[in-house]
């Protein structure tokens, strides 16, 4: 189309353009060999996890399983209580029942509340731990601390002598026995029967040792009381 200015010189007026329109977008296109390649891939490295899972679980749980077993290191409770005797100015209990284990054994010298007391850490045979400590100078303040504060609800047959029972909820149970000059006290979450056997054990150990003509060395022992 044709414009005249005014001057009168003609011009070419170009039509109206409409706007370009956005190329459509493209969108790759995988070949089905290279699709079926890349779903092979993802699957092997699934079946290689899935076979380090293989390997490695059963080591895991093997190891886990063996931190989770109670620690048994030989102490030899005999020697320990034999060096103890002086300075205890008592017969420390050197009971090992068959089947059973001791994780620590020591003389505690006193501390504020001035008792010293000699203590023992067992292993039952069934796996339970029982604490057994037992001093010249136990008093009753010294007792309901290790007996965690839990009431007196009855008593406890071993042998031929009866045991004060101290239980509670939620807390472990103890039983307390004042034997030949000493207050023995047993801590623990272990079944009663465990209880009954270190007990008769625990008596018979002071037994020999103050019986024997010669002082008795403190020897491991399983026998009843007297």
């Amino acid at each position: 189309m044709t414009h005249i200015h005014d001057d009168g010189s003609p011009t070419d007026v170009l039509p109206p353009q409409e706007p370009e329109k956005p190329a459509p977008a493209v969108r790759p296109v995988i070949a089905a060999s290279a699709a079926k390649r890349a779903n092979a891939s993802i699957m092997g490295m699934v079946l290689a996890l899935l076979v380090t899972l293989a390997v490695v679980l059963p080591v895991i749980l093997l190891n886990a399983h063996q931190n989770a077993s109670v620690y048994r290191p030989d102490v030899d409770v005999p020697v320990i209580a034999a060096q103890a005797r002086d300075v205890a100015g008592f017969a420390p209990v050197a009971a090992l029942p068959p089947g059973w284990s001791v994780n620590y054994a020591r003389w505690k010298s006193a501390g504020a509340d001035g008792v010293a007391f000699w203590e023992v850490g067992y292993v039952s045979a069934s796996g339970q731990f029982i604490s057994l400590k037992q001093s010249a100078l136990a008093n009753p303040s010294w007792l309901a601390q290790n007996a965690n504060n839990a009431p007196v609800t009855g008593e406890r047959q071993i042998g031929a002598h009866n045991w004060e029972l101290r239980d509670k909820p939620g807390s472990d149970k103890s039983l307390i026995l004042q034997y030949r000059g000493t207050t023995m006290i047993l801590t623990g979450s272990a079944p009663l029967t465990d209880f009954d056997t270190l007990g008769a054990a625990a008596i018979a150990s002071i037994d020999h040792q103050l019986d024997s003509p010669t002082g008795g060395a403190a020897t491991p022992t399983t026998g009843s009381s007297k």
